[in-house]
């Protein structure tokens, strides 16, 4: 029973990853159009009008997947833009120290009920909104939202899946459904704008949201256990900022997703400037690195279970791929060659991904308390300066220093970067602290609280 309802709250977990990836992406292919709209351009919010500057030679439809922005009206559409998309990673960045505080206070199971209340909100109010105003508070909410789903999503995983490789396969599979819906989105938002309206991308996905809430709240009602009154206070985040072992995974983190960030809100203008890639080319660029993602994913996976004192010289590889892929970018001429190096860096973050996500467990059972909320709210703040600066920086560097100058620079942080996880070799040594895992593991049950425990790890 035990064990069906963690793989059952694995599941809603990863629906919820996978939901706020979908939510973060459906809009790429919709909200440029959608604003033009609004602004009296060219482009039309309803589903019968071709996108303002969008059109391809197949008859003029929005592509699948983001292909250049409509000319703004006011000189200013493309900063809206921007700011629209980085509004959703810096509101997160800003709530993370404070959502990892309290799931570490209150549990796991509220808060990640909380983020997909705040997640539903977010997305019905995507549907029915007519104003940039409203779209940017529908983004900041979803942000809102993510800083608590996602960090307490994680957390729970780690919580649920305290051995080793259970752990890592479980963090696996929720990385493949972040990979997913990120993938997945713009196709899906964009078939449904273009023949069912502007609306129905956002309220299918707020029905899945909702019963993703119903199912955790039938599965682990947060207010019907007494279990957390007797859980051990964990270390505050600011103790685990100042870990060198945490600082370093965290800035593995953030390096390595750093060229996917930057990427993303570029690499469709340069394609159609440098080689003349047409709307179908630029829509699917990243479509196929969902595939070396996923196999990066199994590949650190099942090394890991066999040679787990590794973990170190996985991220580390993974690191000087992506650092090796970004700087083939500018070399690219064509659509065919663009997609190697795409799919050698969505590889490589797989790889680093799912070594250190672990690790930061790893690193709170035997240097802190065996509570997880605060130490993957470092994770996600990681996540979230690469994807604030990304919409917002990036272009500026463009045009200031030039594309190939921005992917050298950003391959040369991930290969310095690669040898610093040399720091983290001997991590796989370490004993665990006195902590409520060796209580439960080694002196037996003492309370309620290790006593629900035992329970758990013995189902």
């Amino acid at each position: 029973e035990a064990r069906r309802q963690r793989r059952l709250l694995l599941l809603v977990v990863c629906v919820a990853l996978l939901l706020d990836n979908m939510l973060y992406m459906v809009i790429v292919p919709i909200i440029p159009d959608y604003i033009a709209a609004m602004r009296g351009g060219e482009g039309a919010a309803g589903p019968s009008a071709p996108a303002a500057g969008n059109e391809s030679v197949s008859g003029g439809n929005r592509s699948l997947l983001p292909a250049r922005y409509p000319p703004a009206a006011g000189g200013n559409e493309d900063v809206q833009i921007g700011v629209l998309f980085a509004s959703k990673a810096i509101l997160q960045l800003l709530v993370n120290p404070l959502s990892g505080t309290l799931i570490d206070r209150v549990g796991y199971e509220a808060p990640l009920l909380a983020g997909l209340a705040v997640m539903f909100l977010s997305t019905s109010t995507f549907a029915f909104a007519e104003n940039y105003a409203t779209l940017f508070a529908a983004r900041s909410l979803q942000g809102l939202g993510s800083a608590f789903a996602d960090t307490a999503g994680i957390a729970l995983i780690a919580d649920r899946y305290a051995e080793e490789p259970a752990r890592s396969r479980a963090l696996g599979t929720a990385l493949a459904c972040i990979s997913f819906g990120s993938l997945a989105a713009p196709p899906f938002g964009g078939v449904l704008y273009e023949f069912a309206g502007k609306r129905v991308p956002f309220l299918v996905l707020a029905c899945v949201c909702l019963l993703d809430g119903l199912l955790l709240l039938a599965l682990a009602p947060p207010c019907a256990t007494g279990a957390r009154a007797n859980m051990p206070v964990g270390t505050p985040i600011h103790r685990l900022m100042i870990d060198p072992y945490i600082a370093v995974v965290a800035g593995a983190l953030a390096t390595c997703n750093i060229p996917l960030a930057f990427l993303e809100p570029t690499i469709a203008n340069w394609m159609k400037d440098s080689m003349g890639a047409s709307e179908w080319e630029v829509g699917l660029t990243w479509l196929p690195a969902f595939f070396p993602h996923v196999l990066g994913v199994y590949v650190t996976v099942r090394l890991a279970a066999a040679y787990p004192h590794l973990q170190w010289f996985y991220g580390a590889l993974g690191m000087a791929i992506i650092g090796a892929s970004s700087c083939l970018v500018p070399a690219c001429r064509n659509f065919g060659q663009v997609i190697i190096p795409l799919c050698g860096i969505c590889f490589g973050i797989a790889l680093v991904d799912t070594a250190l996500l672990p690790t930061l467990a790893f690193l709170v059972d035997v240097r802190h308390v065996s509570v997880y909320g605060s130490v993957y709210a470092i994770a996600d703040i990681s996540y979230s300066v690469a994807y604030a600066l990304g919409p917002i920086v990036a272009g500026q560097i463009v045009h200031t220093m030039g594309f190939a100058q921005l992917n050298l620079g950003m391959g040369l942080a991930n290969v310095l970067y690669a040898p610093v996880l040399l720091f983290l070799k001997n991590v796989c040594q370490m004993k665990p602290s006195h902590s409520e895992r060796n209580i439960l593991l080694e002196e037996g049950p003492k309370g309620l609280y290790d006593t629900i425990k035992m329970e758990e790890r013995k189902g």
